[in-house]
């Protein structure tokens, strides 16, 4: 496996968990310092670069051809 793509799946994880620390915060109703919408943004944040990395590991794969 290489290793954007490694890093594109530890991305996700990581937009996914904060998206989830996220839903927690607002479900509790209590004040954090990033606050709801701190942790979402991090996680939307996240996501974009998941999805930057996933394209260049495609289009990398894509000039070099099969194998």
């Amino acid at each position: 496996m290489e290793s954007g793509i490694l890093l594109a799946r530890l991305l996700g994880i990581a937009a996914s968990v904060c998206g989830v620390i996220g839903l927690i915060v607002g479900l509790i109703d209590r004040e954090w310092k990033l606050g709801v919408t701190g942790w979402f943004t991090a996680g939307t944040l996240l996501a974009v670069l998941t999805l930057v990395v996933f394209a260049d590991q495609y289009f990398a794969s894509r000039r070099t051809g099969p194998g």
